[in-house]
């Protein structure tokens, strides 16, 4: 891209939208495993817990935010807001999700959509923190 500058000794940060992006597609990557894994094992009578899939989907997904992180210096406070931005996102959008089907949602549901759909949220404050302190 024209807007890197390798200095030769590491990771090369990109934009901060393109970071966005590759975490939400490869939480589509992870859904898709796990959904795969889901379809595989029902037949013999093992479904598997909506935690797993988000952990597997997470995992899966802040992989270039790490490495996006470690590309330049330590910034706590973009880590702090980013984990808070998660926190508040899956929260409010768990209510969310209750609220609209209260019925059709296990209580598990309304978690898991929440946390999934947090996740880039928090990947984009994280970027936008980062990418601040390297301006200034």
């Amino acid at each position: 891209m024209a807007d890197e500058k390798d200095s030769g000794n590491g990771p090369v940060r990109g934009r901060p939208w393109d970071l966005v992006v590759s975490t939400v597609l490869l939480e589509l990557v992870g859904l898709a495993f796990s959904g795969i894994t889901t379809l595989l094992a029902w037949p013999f009578g093992w479904l598997p817990d909506p935690g797993l899939a988000a952990f597997v989907t997470t995992m899966l997904a802040f992989g270039p935010a790490v490495e996006w992180y470690r590309a330049g210096p330590p910034r706590r406070l973009a880590v702090v807001a980013a984990l808070l931005a998660l926190a508040m996102t899956t929260v409010v959008l768990a209510a969310a999700t209750n609220w609209a089907l209260p019925s059709p949602a296990g209580p598990d549901a309304g978690i898991l959509v929440g946390y999934l759909l947090a996740v880039p949220v928090a990947v984009a404050v994280l970027a936008w923190f980062l990418d601040r302190a390297n301006d200034a």
